[in-house]
């Protein structure tokens, strides 16, 4: 069968009016997956996958929102704020992924990256729709982690209209906090109710409607980019390694060890020695191999250079 050919469209604005949901770019029909019924599966996984290789470039062409974004989040969490996603459906989904994998990932507490999604944990694994409808709820599930000026709210979804994050970020700015609205439409309404709104448009989905796929790829990848940066600039990384990875299980292990054998040039029975005498702080064990000083010398520099695995090696070396 023949390819439909494909051109991109772009979203369309959204209005208040009567039909405003209709002419939401995430819910036309894509012309590429017209017949998608009637081709043969290799056939329709190209056609999904050319339409996935849009997403990079929208993505690219929001990234000057997001490295404001990204700026303006990292001066508060200096200061001890948080990071909160919050979203319904996979995009509340995503944020909780992303907040999930950072403690394990960087070391850090559950408490400084938080996913909220409409309708709790239960809507993690069970759809629960309606519940995206409730602003009320959205303000209250920040009330409930006492939100405040130092704080930083991204608000996700697809459509741009998701009432549950409308009025969470209306609540975030009422405390104060920074805001990000983050979705993929032109012109979302929630962009009106956010400090620094990032609309990553990509068009109609393969399936339609079905945002969970070229939008929560777009979300996803954002998302990446913001919680890892933010851990970059708090110094959880030396190089492009995790240095503040938590060694909890053998592979793991492994892993802190290869990264502590890689930057000292140390062999990787020495290195796992020094992370085991290190107490599996990959970091001090790094500081320890690389300038040969003690354990409460290296930890002594560590916290004068905010655990910056970087310059404290230029302080013991000098």
């Amino acid at each position: 069968m023949k390819r439909a050919s494909c051109t991109r469209r772009k979203g369309i604005d959204v209005s208040n009016g009567d039909g405003a949901f209709i002419r939401l770019g995430t819910e036309q029909s894509n012309p590429c997956t017209a017949h998608i019924d009637e081709m043969e599966t290799l056939e329709a996984l190209e056609v999904i996958n050319d339409l996935d290789h849009e997403i990079v470039p929208a993505v690219r062409g929001v990234l000057p929102d997001v490295a404001q974004l990204v700026d303006a989040a990292f001066k508060r969490m200096q200061r001890g704020g948080r990071l909160i996603y919050m979203g319904a459906g996979t995009s509340g989904r995503l944020g909780v992924l992303d907040a999930s994998e950072c403690p394990p990932t960087y070391g850090v507490s559950p408490d400084l990256v938080i996913g909220l999604i409409a309708g709790g944990y239960d809507a993690l694994v069970r759809s629960q729709e309606g519940a995206e409808d409730n602003a009320e709820a959205g303000a209250a599930d920040l009330d409930a982690l006492n939100i405040c000026e130092l704080d930083t709210v991204i608000g996700l979804s697809a459509s741009g209209r998701t009432p549950y994050v409308i009025g969470g970020l209306d609540r975030a700015r009422e405390r104060g906090a920074l805001t990000g609205a983050i979705s993929c439409v032109c012109g979302a309404r929630m962009s009106a109710h956010a400090d620094i709104p990032i609309e990553c448009v990509v068009g109609p989905e393969p399936i339609m409607g079905s945002t969970r796929m070229r939008s929560g790829t777009a979300q996803k990848l954002i998302c990446n980019m913001i919680s890892t940066e933010l851990m970059v600039k708090s110094g959880k990384v030396f190089g492009n390694l995790m240095v503040d990875l938590k060694p909890t299980n053998e592979k793991l292990v492994n892993r802190a060890s290869r990264i502590i054998a890689t930057v000292s040039g140390v062999g990787m029975d020495e290195a796992a020695g020094l992370l085991a005498d290190s107490g599996y702080d990959v970091k001090l064990a790094i500081c320890r191999a690389i300038s040969g000083a003690s354990e409460n010398v290296c930890r002594a520099e560590l916290s004068k250079a905010d655990g910056n695995v970087a310059r404290t090696i230029r302080s013991l070396m000098a």
